[in-house]
């Protein structure tokens, strides 16, 4: 009789519960997240023994990533439907080039397209459920690329249920195979605001688990 009675309230509270949020929702929400922060910080992309410095500052939807050795600077702007990644030079500022968005910078496994964001805006998107990350409840989304411009033909995203935050993203190649994994390490205080702290970038030979390449975006007060 308590069997029966616990899996009635049981389907009850089922019927009842709130439904997840869509898939176009949760990327509004990031989107809305990190288009919104105030910031101007140093960083540094890591990949063995280089190091690779750079600054970040970022007035709400504009974002700039400096830096040197050669002197490089780049601007994308996040909008309602789509990201904008410029190359800023001595003239004013020029749309970076489609065709080179799939290369690296300054040798990393971190490309041009990956700083762009676009995965946040293709439209075919929809929720896998929720996992955690790292203690962290996320729930777990699939997009689709809506053209072969991609170097991903589709990405796994884990969104911080609680922040909205970008905890995991992983990226697969157009035979379907992973190629590229980006993951949150750790987070850090600044202001009584949560920044990034350390990322972690890895690189995999499509079809395996090897790790053919690892790099660390690292961002300091």
């Amino acid at each position: 009789m308590r069997k029966t009675i616990a899996i009635f309230f049981g389907l009850a509270l089922s019927m009842f519960a709130d439904p997840p949020p869509s898939a176009k929702d949760i990327l509004a929400s990031v989107r809305m997240l990190e288009s919104r922060q105030q910031i101007d910080l140093q960083g540094q992309l890591r990949q063995n023994d280089v190091l690779i410095p750079f600054r970040l500052v970022q007035n709400g939807p504009l974002i700039r990533y400096s830096f040197t050795n050669p002197d490089e600077t780049l601007q994308l702007r996040l909008g309602e439907k789509g990201s904008r990644l410029d190359l800023v030079t001595g003239a004013g500022t020029e749309k970076f080039v489609a065709s080179k968005l799939d290369q690296r910078i300054r040798g990393t496994s971190v490309t041009y397209e990956d700083l762009a964001f676009k995965f946040l805006y293709w439209p075919t998107a929809r929720v896998l459920g929720e996992e955690n990350v790292r203690t962290r409840n996320c729930w777990k989304l699939q997009l689709r690329a809506p053209s072969r411009e991609s170097q991903y033909s589709n990405v796994l995203l884990w969104v911080d249920k609680a922040s909205g935050a970008l905890m995991r993203m992983e990226g697969y190649d157009w035979n379907a195979q992973m190629v590229k994994r980006f993951e949150v390490i750790s987070a850090q205080k600044i202001e009584g605001r949560w920044f990034l702290k350390q990322m972690r970038i890895e690189e995999f030979q499509p079809g395996t688990s090897h790790v053919v390449a690892r790099t660390y975006l690292e961002i300091k007060r």
